[in-house]
């Protein structure tokens, strides 16, 4: 994928009947389906179900097995309640007719209130920072070959992360992570679920590898076996600029048990804070052969 269109035609389903829809899948890099393309997938799922003037305002799910690339994902839809304010639906994504995901999602009509948010971190700019192509440009000799091979792979999001560790110093990293990402692109005129849909696609990248940096002195892409257990999400505010870059901004809550906690926010440049995450993810030690 190289755009924001060829992004949202991944993440845009086929309708098998009124609440169950197919999609297929494209690699980030790994051998398995991306946790973020079937986040987005049932988000999208959830959304053709749903009046038009709801959106999503939280959505939580479980990852429950890996999905196979190279065949199509059925997408079924459950209607929980439809009330006079908020919407509920359930999601299951099933490959061979085995449950793979489970997606609960909250929608809400527009409504005033009370505003306040979190304070957008003092970072670099973009304009001053390298992107991933960049950073594997000048670094692909010497990267391990997982890294590499993730790295590679050409998005239809660019990313720049506001500090770029050394991966061969075996130091120990605070537990806090900031990279701006933007997506190529994107149309300025984007409606609010395709925003969501997006915004949730890109909100796997990079949390769950937070969890690592406590620990980088003996953890990294090529000892450990990563892989997401839940997402949670919460839609604050709609950009004023959804072509801008965004500040997504994470830290590690706890690891322990062969497993992760981080939480994160997506701000704007303008400093609008327009979601929060919440990513717990197995973080295994490979067994030596």
């Amino acid at each position: 994928m190289k755009n924001c269109q060829e992004l949202l035609n991944l993440i845009e389903l086929r309708q098998i009947n009124a609440q169950e829809f197919e999609g297929d899948s494209i690699t980030v890099g790994s051998t398995s389906v991306f946790g973020g393309q079937v986040l987005a997938q049932a988000l999208n799922a959830a959304y053709r179900t749903v009046p038009e003037d709801r959106f999503c305002h939280s959505l939580h799910s479980y990852f429950i097995l890996r999905g196979v690339l190279e065949k199509p994902i059925r997408y079924k839809v459950q209607l929980v309640r439809d009330g006079g304010s908020f919407t509920t639906r359930y999601v299951t994504a099933e490959q061979n007719g085995v449950s793979i995901f489970v997606l609960a999602a909250s929608f809400q009509i527009k409504e005033s209130g009370l505003e306040f948010q979190k304070e957008i971190p003092e970072v670099s700019q973009p304009e001053d920072l390298l992107n991933w192509d960049e950073i594997y440009a000048q670094s692909k000799e010497f990267l391990p070959k997982t890294l590499s091979s993730f790295l590679e792979i050409e998005r239809p999001i660019e990313f720049k992360p506001t500090v770029i560790p050394n991966p061969f110093e075996k130091v120990d990293l605070d537990p806090v992570q900031q990279i701006w990402f933007r997506i190529k692109d994107m149309d300025s005129k984007i409606s609010t679920s395709q925003m969501h849909e997006i915004l949730a696609y890109t909100s796997d990248y990079n949390i769950l590898v937070t969890a690592l940096r406590p620990h980088a002195s003996q953890a990294h892409f090529g000892n450990m076996i990563l892989a997401s257990l839940d997402h949670a999400m919460w839609f604050h505010r709609e950009p004023e600029d959804p072509s801008d870059w965004f500040l997504y901004t994470s830290d590690v809550s706890s690891t322990s048990n062969a497993r992760g906690l981080a939480t994160g926010q997506i701000f704007s440049r303008k400093g609008e804070l327009v979601a929060s995450v919440s990513q717990e993810g197995m973080m295994r030690k490979m067994e030596k052969k």
